[in-house]
C-alpha cells in the first residue's frame, strides 16, 4: 500500500485535473481501498475534508450508475465558501485562544483549560463565530500548529560553579584512570512496582495476543523493587542490588560493598583508592549525614581511600550511569510487565550493547528503616578531607578513624586552637587597619567566650578549633573583599560549614562592640584575587599539622 507521502504526491499531479465529483469519488475509492482508518489518512493527505471524502467513498459502494444519476458537476467557483472568507475575524479569534499562555491574551477564557477542538469551537460559536471541529481543525494545521508534549529540557536554575565542578569532576577521572584506579558512577534507578503492571515501549508479540495487565497501577502484593546501580567507568560494566525495603544512604552504600566485594576488588587488586560520582540528591545526597557515615565505615572496612565527587544540583543527567547503564535496562525491559523480582533481575543481568556493556544484578533483601540519625560525634570521628573546590561537593573518606576529644576519663583538656591562617591574610591593605589598628580589634573581642566551632584540618582529621584571630580574619575578609566561602575553608584548612558559623558569631560581636567592616573597592573572591591586592605571587594555604 502506498505511503502517505506516495499518496500526497499522486493526489498533487492528478486532483487538479479533474472535476468535483471526479476528485471525490477519486478520493472515495482510495479511502475504501485503505480499509479502517482510511478516510482520515486520505482527508489528510488530500488536505480535504472528512465529509467530503466519506461522501466519495459511499457514493463508490452504491455504484457507478447511482453516482451518474443522482450526481452533478459543480462549477468551477461554486460551493461554499472557506469558514475564515465568510468571516474574515474567524481566524484573528481561535489564534488569540490557542497561543501560548506566556504570549496569550491573560483574559482568554481557556487559559486554564485543555483546548481540545470541541472546547475550541464552543468558545468561537459564543463568541458569534461559527465553526465546527473540522473547520478549527484545518484552521490550525493552516497555521503550523500541531498537538505537542513537553519537552524534558529546562533545567532550573544554573549553579555559577556548573561547568568548573564539571572540569573538576573529569580531571579526577582521567587521572585516576591514567593510575589504573577504580571510578564509579552510582545512582538509585526509579522504583518499579512488581506484578502484572503496565511498562512503557512495545516489543514484538503474534498479531492481537498483547499481554494482559491491570488496568491500575496501585500497589499489590508484589511490592516494590529499588534497582541501585554501580557503573565501573574504564571497564564498561554495570552492577545493580534490587532492594525491596527503602532507598537509604545505607542501602546506597551497601550496593557499593556489594560491588567491591563481588566485582571491584578482582578487577583492581592494587586498589588504595575509590573515586565515585553521584548526583547532589537522594539517598547518595551531599548533603546527608548518613551517606558520608556509611561511605567512612566501608573506607574502613575495605582499606580504600573513598574520593566523593558530586554533580551540581539540576545536572544529574550528565552522571554517566544514567545514559550508559539504565537507559539501556529500561529499553531492554520496555513493554514487559515486571511480575517478580526474578524477572527483575535476570532482565536486568541480560542487558548488554553493542560497546560491550555486561551487567550483574542480585537481590538484597535487607531492610534499611529511614529516619536514623547520625549525632555529631559520629560525624567528628570521621576521618573526612574536603577538597579545596567546593568541599560541599567534593572529599575524601581516609580509612582511618579520628580518636574522639576526651575519649578516656582524666584526658587532658584540649589544647587551646592555634592561628592557622598564613600570615599575609593579616596585611593592612586586606584587613583595612595599621597594625596597631588590627591589634586594638583583636583585644576587643577577647572577652567573648571561647568560641566552639569544630572544624576539620585538611591534613589531619582531629577536632580543632579556629582561633579568635582566624575568626576575626575569616570574617574581615568575607565582609571587606566578598572572598569566597571555599577560598576561606582552604586558607583557614576548615569546612565552610565552619566558615560559615565562624562569619554569623564574628559578625554579631563586633556589631555589639560598634564596629563595622567597610566594604572595599571591589570584589576579590578568590585566593589568587586576595593575593595579588598585597603583590603577592605564590599565595599558599595553611601549614600543614602532623
Amino acid at each position: 500500500m502506498q505511503s502517505e507521502g506516495v499518496l500526497e504526491e499522486k493526489f498533487g499531479e492528478l486532483l487538479p485535473l479533474l472535476d468535483e465529483r471526479s476528485q471525490r469519488l477519486v478520493l472515495g475509492a482510495e479511502a475504501r481501498s485503505r480499509g479502517h482508518g482510511g478516510i482520515g489518512v486520505v482527508a489528510r493527505t488530500a488536505g480535504a475534508s472528512r465529509g467530503r471524502v466519506a461522501r466519495g467513498a459511499a457514493e463508490v459502494a452504491a455504484g457507478a450508475a447511482a453516482a451518474a444519476a443522482g450526481g452533478r458537476v459543480r462549477r468551477p467557483g461554486a460551493g461554499r465558501p472557506a469558514a475564515q472568507v465568510s468571516d474574515p475575524g474567524l481566524l484573528a479569534a481561535l489564534l488569540a485562544l490557542v497561543e501560548p499562555g506566556e504570549r496569550g491574551d491573560p483574559m482568554s477564557p481557556l487559559r486554564w483549560t485543555v483546548k481540545s477542538l470541541r472546547r475550541l469551537a464552543a468558545e468561537l460559536g459564543r463568541a458569534g463565530h461559527r465553526a465546527g471541529r473540522d473547520t478549527v481543525a484545518g484552521l490550525l494545521h493552516q497555521e503550523g500548529f500541531s498537538l505537542q508534549g513537553n519537552s524534558r529540557t529546562l533545567e532550573g536554575a544554573r549553579h555559577p560553579d556548573r561547568d568548573g565542578q564539571f572540569r573538576y569532576i573529569n580531571e579526577l577521572v582521567a587521572a585516576f584512570q591514567r593510575a589504573g584506579q577504580p571510578v564509579v558512577s552510582v545512582d538509585a534507578k526509579k522504583k518499579e512496582l512488581v506484578g502484572e503492571y503496565g511498562n512503557g515501549g512495545r516489543e514484538w508479540r503474534p498479531a492481537g495476543d498483547p499481554v494482559l495487565v491491570r488496568s491500575h497501577d496501585f500497589p499489590g502484593e508484589g511490592g516494590k523493587a529499588i534497582p541501585y546501580g554501580v557503573y565501573d567507568l574504564t571497564r564498561n560494566t554495570g552492577w545493580v542490588s534490587v532492594g525491596i525495603d527503602h532507598d537509604t544512604a545505607a542501602f546506597a552504600v551497601e550496593s557499593l560493598r556489594r560491588w567491591w566485594a563481588g566485582r571491584g576488588r578482582a578487577d583492581y587488586p592494587g586498589a588504595g583508592a575509590l573515586l565515585v560520582t553521584a548526583d547532589a540528591g537522594g539517598s547518595n545526597s551531599y548533603r546527608t549525614r548518613a551517606w558520608k557515615a556509611c561511605l567512612g565505615e566501608l573506607a574502613r572496612d575495605t582499606g580504600l581511600e573513598i574520593i566523593v565527587c558530586h554533580f551540581p544540583p539540576g545536572t544529574s543527567k550528565w552522571n554517566k550511569i544514567e545514559h550508559r547503564l539504565f537507559a539501556h535496562i529500561t529499553m531492554n525491559w520496555r513493554g514487559r510487565p515486571l511480575t517478580s523480582h526474578e524477572v527483575i533481575i535476570e532482565t536486568i543481568a541480560a542487558t548488554t550493547t553493542q560497546a560491550g556493556l555486561t551487567v550483574h544484578a542480585e537481590l538484597d533483601p535487607g531492610t534499611y528503616p529511614t529516619g536514623l540519625a547520625v549525632t555529631s560525634d559520629e560525624m567528628d570521628a570521621l576521618d573526612i578531607t574536603r577538597h579545596h573546590w567546593h568541599g560541599d561537593w567534593n572529599y575524601t573518606l581516609h580509612p582511618r578513624l579520628a580518636p574522639p576529644a576526651g575519649a578516656h576519663a582524666g584526658a587532658p583538656p584540649p589544647a587551646a586552637p592555634a592561628d592557622r591562617a598564613p600570615a599575609w591574610l593579616a596585611h593592612p591593605t586586606l584587613t583595612g587597619q595599621p597594625p596597631a589598628g588590627w591589634d586594638q580589634l583583636q583585644a576587643s573581642l577577647t572577652r567573648r567566650p571561647a568560641a566552639t566551632l569544630a572544624s576539620r584540618s585538611s591534613a589531619n582529621a582531629g577536632t580543632r578549633l579556629m582561633s579568635p584571630r582566624d575568626q576575626l580574619l575569616a570574617t574581615v575578609l568575607r565582609h571587606r573583599w566578598s572572598a569566597h566561602h571555599n577560598t576561606l575553608a582552604y586558607l583557614f584548612g576548615v569546612a565552610p560549614s565552619t566558615i560559615g558559623s565562624a562569619i554569623r558569631q564574628t559578625t554579631r560581636d563586633l556589631a555589639d562592640t560598634g564596629h563595622h567592616i567597610t566594604a572595599g573597592p571591589i570584589k576579590a573572591t578568590t585566593t589568587a584575587a586576595l593575593a595579588a591586592l598585597i603583590g603577592l605571587q605564590d599565595p599558599q594555604g595553611p601549614a600543614k599539622i602532623e
